[in-house]
């Protein structure tokens, strides 16, 4: 399977089973079209008829001569069948029209017994903000506000570790609501963790998500000396950010965390956080909030795609893809441009690896929501992800007991690219992994299906990015 798109100037084409890709010039780029399904007389006859039109004169010069004009009929021929030559040899070195060889595998893989490697603490029930779009209800999750007590957090950190296997690296996100509000837990929690990773040969990675609101000096002291990451929530431009993030009163948030998370940011040497937004159907215009954030001195950038059902009115709607791959072009461009002027900066999902990370199995599976991945309440349930807390269906068991509801667990596990009817023939699905199990429920009851405005916008992000990693190798 190959996947073929114009962008920035650039002809790319992607290889999707091998992962390779190629930019090629025009005459390139058509024959690989119409090389899989069609003979060679016929892409000859094809392509000598396209390119002795007159916006191609610039390849054959066409006049009274018809001398002339033979000869460079003859050459063109030629050239193409030269191109021919080289995508032949290119799918003989397995670069072009490779077969797919992971439905197997894949199969084969899921049959493997699986550790927890990864919890996300649901630190505080609670939060200080009331934001629009907030999917946790203003951090309650359908329930009561609650804190985690340091007893139950401790416990969570004892399954991590009993159910971890021989994997020595295990992450472990304080979330919320609002994990600040919980701050002395957090802190408990993590220096209960560095005793255990030496008494059982484990590594803690520990990140943290906030608002911003309760974050000081004491707080970013204690951040820069044990989160692995910081994620600093904040939409965009002002009008922006406080017309979907207000606090409890009404009040708008930007002013208040907008300074802190620059200190914060330059305190880290602009790495290993990033400031993470969404974009609604308010602001489609969201690449002006990528380079709002950017002129701000920010260099880790993450604006989001609201996920909301069509009749919430911030929702993205289908009509309003348009307008976003557009906004995503125009971003590209303007991190070309912020490159070659030195200016430049790293957007979340313009971050692809073409060089073969993560593993094959990462990639035909995702996130591993539900098997490698939980959330943890307040009270200690475990859920498959975040997005699942407080949906009793998806109750899975909790940290004093373990998982109860193997099925769930098992659900889960055989989800993966090869699971989705649309994903087989999707030229994406390396790099989005199937999509968000749990965006695909709340649109369709089933986590094997998947979110389709999602999946066109991530489609449109996996493009964008492939076109910056061929522009940024043009120029080097």
């Amino acid at each position: 399977m190959v996947h073929q798109f114009k962008n920035n100037g650039y002809n790319i084409v992607l290889d999707v089973n091998s992962g390779m890709v190629h930019v090629v010039d025009d005459l390139a780029y058509d024959i690989i079209a119409l090389y899989e399904n069609n003979n060679q007389g016929s892409i000859i006859s094809a392509m000598v008829e396209k390119y002795t039109k007159p916006e191609y004169m610039k390849l054959i010069t066409a006049n009274d001569n018809k001398e002339e004009f033979t000869e460079n009929i003859e050459a063109l021929v030629r050239q193409i069948m030269e191109v021919m030559e080289d995508i032949e040899q290119l799918k003989k070195d397995g670069a072009l029209f490779t077969k797919d060889l992971y439905e197997d595998y894949i199969s084969e893989f899921k049959q493997r017994s699986t550790v927890v490697k990864a919890l996300c603490l649901h630190i505080a029930h609670d939060c200080n903000l009331a934001c629009r779009y907030c999917f946790a209800e203003e951090g309650e999750y359908q329930g009561d506000r609650s804190l985690m007590s340091y007893e139950v957090g401790k416990q969570a950190l004892d399954f991590l570790i009993a159910n971890s296997g021989n994997r020595r690296n295990l992450e472990v996100d304080f979330f919320g609501g609002e994990p600040l509000m919980n701050f002395q837990v957090v802190k408990d929690l993590v220096t209960y963790g560095r005793e255990q990773e030496k008494l059982h040969n484990k590594n803690f990675r520990f990140t943290l998500t906030t608002n911003g609101i309760l974050l000081d000096d004491e707080v970013m002291e204690f951040a820069n000396r044990e989160m692995s990451n910081v994620v600093l929530s904040i939409d965009g431009r002002k009008e922006v950010n406080d017309k979907m993030r207000p606090s409890r009163n009404g009040k708008g948030s930007y002013e208040l965390i907008l300074p802190k998370f620059q200190k914060l940011a330059e305190s880290r040497k602009q790495t290993d956080y990033y400031v993470r937004g969404t974009f609604t159907g308010n602001n489609l215009d969201f690449s002006e909030d990528v380079k709002h954030l950017a002129d701000l001195g920010f260099k880790q950038i993450s604006v989001e795609p609201v996920v909301a059902l069509p009749e919430e009115r911030y929702s993205i709607k289908e009509e309003d893809l348009p307008i976003l791959f557009e906004e995503y072009d125009k971003l590209a461009r303007l991190m070309l441009e912020r490159g070659r002027e030195g200016r430049g900066f790293n957007f979340f999902h313009f971050m692809l690896d073409l060089s073969g990370g993560p593993c094959v199995a990462k990639r035909l599976s995702g996130c591993g929501a539900g098997t490698e991945y939980l959330a943890v309440t307040p009270w200690g349930d475990l859920y498959p992800c975040h997005q699942f807390v407080g949906n009793t269906d998806y109750l899975m068991g909790n940290v004093y007991d373990g998982i109860k509801k193997e099925q769930l667990r098992e659900e889960f596990k055989q989800c993966n690219v090869y699971s989705k009817d649309k994903c087989r023939s999707c030229f994406a699905k390396f790099y989005c992994s199937g999509g968000c199990a749990a965006n695909s429920f709340k649109f369709h009851g089933d986590i094997n299906d998947t979110y389709d405005i999602g999946c066109e916008l991530q489609k449109k992000r996996v493009e964008c990015a492939i076109m910056l990693k061929a522009a940024g190798m043009d120029e080097n």
